[in-house]
């Protein structure tokens, strides 16, 4: 098992910029990928960002060059930083694990662990 706690949500301006954090704890040996969603209200949730765990990352081209995941090996965990920030980046951001198949890592349903969601919400 693999316990994931996200944190850093929070309300910001337009333009601005904030750190989600995801710690991750128990058996990390067994994913091969950590991953952030977000999910606006009344919509889907979304592929946001990918790290491997040899370290090549991907993007979803909505935030392409504005976000950008990161980990710190020693303490388990991975940073999402997000620059530039709209409103339609307005969702509630979850942390997901799992042992991920290498064409499939935009479906949800391949993350095996999640997190609680943390909420952000950009202002105008």
């Amino acid at each position: 098992q693999v316990q994931l706690v996200e944190s850093g949500g929070g309300l910001v301006q337009a333009g601005g910029s904030l750190r989600l954090s995801c710690a991750a704890s128990g058996s990390t040996f067994s994913i091969n990928a950590i991953a952030w969603f977000r999910q606006a209200p009344g919509k889907e949730r979304e592929f946001v960002t990918l790290r491997w765990s040899g370290g090549s990352t991907y993007y979803a081209d909505s935030v392409k060059d504005r976000f950008t995941i990161s980990r710190d090996n020693a303490i388990n965990t991975v940073y999402l930083q997000m620059n530039s920030l709209k409103p339609e980046d307005t969702a509630v951001y979850y942390c997901a694990a799992g042992q991920v198949t290498g064409r499939n890592f935009r479906n949800q349903n391949e993350y095996r662990y999640w997190g609680q969601g943390t909420q952000l919400t950009v202002s105008s």
